[in-house]
């Protein structure tokens, strides 16, 4: 009986060693806010786990997972978006975007009007993703239970507070918190990363300014305001006064403007439409107008009525008077203004939080700043060139990097929507259209409205034009696969192309190809950039690996992984690691977060929620990692043979190049 009892434990323990694996590292409870007596605020509170990350509703395209709460409407009306905490944002330079998620804590708020007297229960499900610096867990989904009942308890401690947890309940053992806990934190720093970020923009919004003072709008209103100042003030010291009061009113008029935007929208609601679909074809059609603005197809005016007004009030004198007058001047070159205004605005919502105020105050102080200076030293004004031509060269200049950028967040809406209109090497080929186009109008050979006639063509003008023609050349590479390091944030990524591999590289061909690769058996495909014979398909990938006698490695991993992400860019890319991937092991990689719906014939209630049902390729594959391997963590990387027993351990995220090919080698070695 003892040794029966014994031998039950040694089957045991190692299945209760491998579940602790399953983590579970954020959990959720709820409550409710009364604010009147048809209006609560339902609260989740996400309770994270040390070490772990999870992320904000507003997530930019192609990033991580977002948190998303939806709720049964059901009696009720939601009012405004789910409110979230400030959290931490932070320059991620796997997805080379700036992302906000929260640790150790994190509150949501969804404001309700409940339309019907007798309800007092409210469904809603949160879905999540959570990451630490070595692994990142599938999309989670929980569902959520409000009591409107019990809406005067808004303690997260209340006992009246119902509490739900995530779908996974296996306790972990001491040691295993511990080894977590211990997870080296992330070497970023929230704080000085968001502080980096508000100082780039001010630094563009600064040097934006300085090329709107180079506009044919604003340019020829320095001589004329400073000498007005001067003239009309009966002291140097006085003149000098009132042109410092009207720059400083010139920042405080577009430092409004930047706040009132903010204010307006909300600083995570700016976010939110930057990185929404529809709002990137809209930032692209404004862009457009803006450029074609530029070039002289049509000017952007305020109504005249405007300056009319603002005229009047500036004839009053004194320090009103003074603000007026630069409130006319922001007015009068809105034309030139206005076009470099938006487009700050528009990068500046993209970034969310202070920056669109940040990037006015940059902007402002560049086109205050000479207006105190010259009224200070007056003399410099014989030293400024004379007003000509060359401010529209600028102003059509400008109108060509506007057309360019417009085509970023075209690109960007059609990455979501996946509809591969503008791919990488349409993308470039624009790009190369218009700096080529540029090139040729900055050696004359093209004119555009209100050139003026072009004699010659003088030194700076042919350096720029120099330096317009290189980048043009520079990019021509990238048509056939050359990855453009410069501009790597602005074209879509090399596996979103025509031609993943370069043009003239085959998706069968290469030389670092075995002979087994010539044709693709059914349903595989050669990951790019690496060219790596990979099935999306558990049961394919493994009827191909018996086939051609060759062991597995299926890879967990997630479109949102950075890790995932990290060992593809860092780890598989090395030699003697990419040569075993290529030509020694059959890869099945299965996406986790894939959200394309599962086909109707494999629709099937889950076994880890029971009443629910699987409804995206990627629960699917979630759940047959959890279910077989007793894990939810990706990367996850399992060598097997064709009897679907492991040769060796599976291992997560290994960043160390030797470790990982040593594991390969032996899995390989026990294989054969």
């Amino acid at each position: 009986m003892k040794n029966i009892v014994l031998s039950c434990l040694m089957l045991i323990m190692p299945i209760v060693a491998s579940q602790a694996q399953i983590l579970e590292p954020v959990k959720w409870s709820t409550s409710v806010e009364k604010i009147s007596d048809t209006e609560y605020n339902l609260v989740s509170i996400a309770t994270i786990d040390k070490g772990w990350h999870l992320y904000s509703q507003n997530v930019p395209d192609d990033g991580p997972i977002p948190t998303t709460f939806t709720y049964t409407e059901d009696g009720f009306q939601l009012l405004e978006n789910t409110k979230e905490e400030e959290g931490h944002t932070v320059d991620d330079p796997v997805f080379e975007m700036k992302i906000k998620f929260f640790e150790n804590k994190a509150e949501f708020k969804q404001r309700v009007k409940v339309l019907n007297n007798e309800l007092s229960i409210v469904k809603g499900e949160v879905e999540f993703m959570v990451c630490d610096d070595a692994r990142c867990l599938p999309p989670s989904y929980v569902d959520l239970e409000f009591n409107l009942s019990n809406s005067e308890s808004v303690s997260s401690n209340s006992g009246k507070e119902e509490t739900v947890q995530n779908i996974f309940e296996i306790p972990k053992d001491k040691e295993e918190v511990k080894q977590e806990n211990t997870i080296s934190k992330t070497s970023s720093k929230p704080e000085n990363e968001e502080q980096k970020g508000l100082f780039t923009i001010f630094i563009v919004a600064f040097l934006s300014g300085f090329l709107a003072l180079l506009t044919p709008c604003v340019f020829p209103m320095i001589p004329m305001t400073v000498s007005f100042f001067i003239k009309q003030s009966k002291s140097k010291s006085k003149g000098i006064r009132n042109a410092v009061i009207y720059g400083l009113s010139i920042v405080v008029i577009y430092v409004l403007l930047g706040t009132i935007i903010t204010a307006i929208f909300g600083a995570d609601a700016l976010n939110a439409l930057a990185t929404n679909v529809w709002f990137n074809v809209i930032f692209f059609l404004l862009l457009i107008v803006f450029a074609l603005s530029f070039l002289g197809a049509f000017e952007i005016v305020l109504p005249n009525s405007w300056a009319n007004k603002v005229d009047r009030q500036a004839d009053k004198g004194g320090i009103i008077g003074i603000f007026f007058m630069a409130l006319a001047l922001a007015i009068v070159s809105f034309s030139c203004t206005g076009p470099i205004v938006g487009t700050l605005l528009v990068e500046a919502a993209s970034k969310g939080g202070l920056a669109p105020v940040i990037g006015m105050l940059g902007f402002s102080l560049a086109i205050a700043l000479p207006f105190a200076l010259f009224a200070a030293f007056p003399g410099w004004l014989n030293s400024l060139p004379k007003s000509g031509g060359w401010l529209n060269t600028v102003k059509v200049v400008l109108g060509f990097l506007e057309l360019a950028l417009a085509f970023k967040f075209l690109s960007q809406a059609d990455l979501v929507l996946q509809l591969h209109l503008l791919e990488r090497e349409v993308f470039i080929a624009i790009w190369i259209a218009v700096f080529g186009m540029l090139s040729l109008y900055l050696f004359g050979k093209i004119q555009l409205p209100h050139d003026s006639p072009l004699k010659y063509i003088s030194v700076g003008r042919l350096c720029l034009g120099l330096v317009t023609l290189s980048f043009t050349i520079y990019m021509i590479p990238g048509l056939w696969g050359a990855p453009l390091n410069l501009i790597s944030a602005f074209p879509p990524p090399l596996d979103y192309s025509e031609s993943p591999y370069g043009v003239g590289n085959s998706k069968t061909g290469g030389t670092a190809m075995s002979s087994d690769h010539n044709d693709l058996p059914e349903g595989a495909h050669l990951l790019a950039p690496h060219q790596i014979l990979a099935f999306n398909d558990y049961d394919k990938g493994l009827a191909y690996a018996k086939k051609v006698g060759k062991p597995v490695m299926i890879d967990f991993t997630g479109w949102a992984c950075v890790n995932c992400r990290k060992m593809e860019q860092n780890v598989w890319v090395k030699d003697k690691v990419l040569n075993v991937l290529k030509n020694d092991i059959v890869l099945i990689s299965l996406y986790v977060d894939d959200k394309r719906p599962l086909p109707e014939d494999e629709v099937v209630e889950s076994q880890l929620r029971p009443g629910k049902k699987l409804k995206y390729i990627g629960q699917k594959w979630s759940e047959f990692q959890t279910i077989k391997y007793k894990t939810n963590t990706q990367p996850f990387y399992v060598l097997m043979g064709h009897d679907e027993e492991n040769l060796i351990d599976p291992v997560g995220y290994t960043p160390n190049v030797d470790e990982y090919y040593n594991w390969l080698k032996t899995g390989l070695d026990n294989f054969k």
